[in-house]
C-alpha cells in the first residue's frame, strides 16, 4: 500500500467498466479528473452477469474490510440483457432474477432503508415496519449506471467462428434499464439513465467501438452524467471533484517561478491539459 491515503471510487462491472480506460474511456478520464484527489479502482469483467457478480461480491467487497470505498460505480445489465441461447448456457438472466440480484448487489453495499409489513397475531393488525440494512460503512455511496442502447446493426454483422450469434436488441436493452431505475427509485439509489442520455445525441451511434461497447464519444457522456450526481448529490462530505481536497497542495519555494521573479506558481490544480473543462 501507498500513502498517503485517499478517498476510493470503485468502478464495479462488466466489459463497459473492464474496457473504460482504453480508447479515452471513462474510468481514464475520472482518473485524469480525480487526480490527487480520489483513487480510481477498476473492477471490470467482461462478459460478466448479475449472477457472475454475486458469486465473488463477498470476495472484491469484504464487509469487515477495514477501509471501505467513498463510492461504487455499478453496472451489470447489457449481459443479462440478451436473448436466451437455446442450450440455456450463456449470459442471460431474465428480467425479474436480474433486478433481484442488483437489489443484492446494493444491499451488501449500501446503507438501505427497507420497508416492509410486521403481522402482529395478537391484534390481528399490522404495520408498516423500517429496517436499516447495513452496506459496507455508513458513508459509502453507489451509482448505478442502467443498461444502454447498442447499435442494432453494427451487432448483428458481429460474425465470429468462437461465439454465437449474439442476441442484443434495443428492446430487450431498454427494459432492462427501466427496470433498473425502478430499482433505484425504490432504493433510494443514485442511477444514471445511460439508456437516455446517450440517445440525447443526434449521432449517437457514435458512442461505440464495436456497436456495444463506449467510444470516446461514449465515454464522455458517461463523465458528464457521472460528474453531474456528484455536484447534485446531497452527500456529506462531497465527492464532486472540485469541492475534494488537493493532495500535497501547499505553497513551495520549489514551485515554478512567476514572471516578476519574487513569487511561485501552485500548479496543483491546473486544468489546462484537458481538452473538456469538466464542470
Amino acid at each position: 500500500m501507498v500513502g498517503p491515503a485517499r478517498p476510493q471510487i470503485v468502478l464495479f462491472g462488466s466489459s463497459i467498466v473492464q474496457q473504460s480506460f482504453s480508447n479515452g474511456g471513462w474510468g481514464a478520464i475520472l482518473a485524469d479528473i480525480y487526480a490527487r484527489k480520489a483513487d480510481i479502482i477498476l473492477r471490470g469483467y467482461s462478459g460478466w452477469n448479475s449472477r457472475r457478480a454475486l458469486q465473488v461480491l463477498d470476495k472484491v467487497f469484504p464487509q469487515d474490510a477495514p477501509t471501505q470505498p467513498s463510492l461504487i460505480v455499478v453496472y451489470f445489465g447489457g449481459n443479462d440483457s440478451m436473448g436466451p441461447h437455446p442450450s440455456g448456457l450463456g449470459p442471460h438472466v431474465p428480467l425479474s432474477e436480474y433486478v433481484e440480484n442488483m437489489r443484492k448487489i446494493a444491499i451488501h453495499l449500501k446503507a438501505v432503508s427497507i420497508l416492509w409489513t410486521e403481522c402482529r397475531l395478537v391484534t390481528r393488525g399490522s404495520q408498516l415496519v423500517a429496517s436499516i440494512l447495513q452496506g459496507l460503512s455508513e458513508t459509502t455511496r453507489l451509482i448505478f449506471l442502467s443498461c444502454p442502447p447498442v447499435d442494432e446493426e453494427k451487432v448483428g454483422g458481429i460474425a465470429s467462428n468462437a461465439i454465437s450469434t449474439l442476441v442484443r436488441t434495443n428492446a430487450l436493452c431498454r427494459s432492462y434499464s427501466d427496470a433498473c431505475i425502478e430499482l433505484c427509485k425504490e432504493l433510494s439509489i443514485e442511477v444514471i439513465d445511460l439508456w437516455t442520455a446517450i440517445q440525447k445525441r443526434d449521432d449517437w451511434l457514435t458512442c461505440f467501438t464495436d456497436g456495444i461497447h463506449f467510444s470516446a464519444v461514449g465515454s464522455k457522456v458517461v463523465v458528464e452524467e457521472i460528474l453531474k450526481v456528484m455536484k447534485e448529490a446531497d452527500w456529506e462530505p462531497s465527492l464532486h471533484w472540485k469541492s475534494m481536497p488537493t493532495e500535497f497542495s501547499e505553497d513551495s519555494p520549489y514551485d515554478l517561478v512567476s514572471y516578476n521573479g519574487t513569487t511561485t506558481l501552485n500548479c496543483s490544480d491546473w486544468t489546462f491539459h484537458r481538452d473538456i473543462q469538466w464542470d
